[in-house]
């Protein structure tokens, strides 16, 4: 069911050479070690998370080094496949589901007796690839525990950085696209699919009455995104500057991040 929506297609076209594109750049590594810290703080020590577009497994195996337990999930079989390889010598549970099915999926978990999580999290805005929020939200107010924690970072839709790289790299048309109200076009191993930039508010209404939005996290203020690679990697001591900066206005600043990590508490509604 996963593996015909686009984005997963797209993925699955990318999933083989993926860790060798992305794992070298710097700029990546500094955004997610900023997501790594906000999710230490967040999750009970030895806690049960579920991971959604986990994608290779990256976060899982840190995750997993840290004493959590994990389950992973990705919407693209192939890159399933690349974190079961990756993940073998540990006790990563590893699932090919779309988060627009979380709904349905946490219905036939909890039928097959499957215990709740303490949390879940997302990292680079893999729920920018669904359209409507409605099922994920609802899909883990099933499977989060009262008091749980799941940590979402979704792309920020206000990032300067994002509007300055794009606009040097002579594509004006890019640098404004974060600002569209609905799906926007995007291209990725030749795959054609959509990415919808979520306002806060719409994110919010959707966890509502499920979580209670408890605090924003800006990821990438000054650290650049992705499209400023490889040239960022190439000045490292820039770069660290920008890290050192982005922790201090993580908070007061968060709306300018490349990305935004919501932080959620399930609520003890039903």
């Amino acid at each position: 069911m996963t593996a015909s929506r686009p984005a997963a297609q797209a993925f699955d076209t990318v999933a083989p050479m993926f860790d060798s594109r992305f794992g070298a750049w710097l700029s990546v590594a500094a955004q997610r070690r900023a997501v790594r810290r906000a999710l230490l703080d967040a999750f009970p020590e030895r806690g049960r998370i579920l991971e959604l577009g986990g994608g290779t497994g990256e976060d899982a195996l840190w995750m997993d080094q840290n004493g959590f337990e994990v389950l992973l999930t990705d919407a693209a079989p192939a890159m399933i496949a690349a974190a079961r390889t990756k993940l073998v010598a540990t006790s990563i549970g590893a699932e090919c589901v779309a988060a627009e099915d979380l709904d349905s999926y946490a219905q036939d978990y909890l039928q097959s007796g499957g215990p709740l999580f303490d949390g879940a999290f997302s990292n680079f805005a893999p729920l920018n690839c669904v359209t409507t929020l409605g099922p994920v939200a609802q899909g883990l107010a099933r499977l989060i525990r009262p008091g749980g924690q799941a940590m979402l970072v979704l792309f920020g839709t206000c990032s300067p950085g994002d509007v300055i790289v794009e606009t040097l790299r002579g594509r004006p048309g890019q640098a404004l696209r974060r600002r569209a109200s609905g799906p926007v076009p995007a291209r990725l191993g030749g795959k054609h699919f959509t990415v919808t930039y979520h306002r806060s508010r719409a994110l919010k209404e959707a966890m509502r009455p499920w979580f209670r939005l408890e605090a924003c996290r800006g990821i990438g203020i000054f650290v650049p995104p992705s499209a400023a690679e490889p040239w960022i990697s190439r000045h490292p001591q820039l770069l660290q500057l920008c890290e050192t900066i982005d922790h201090i206005l993580e908070r007061p600043l968060a709306v300018l991040g490349d990305h935004v990590l919501y932080r959620f508490v399930r609520t003890e509604v039903s």
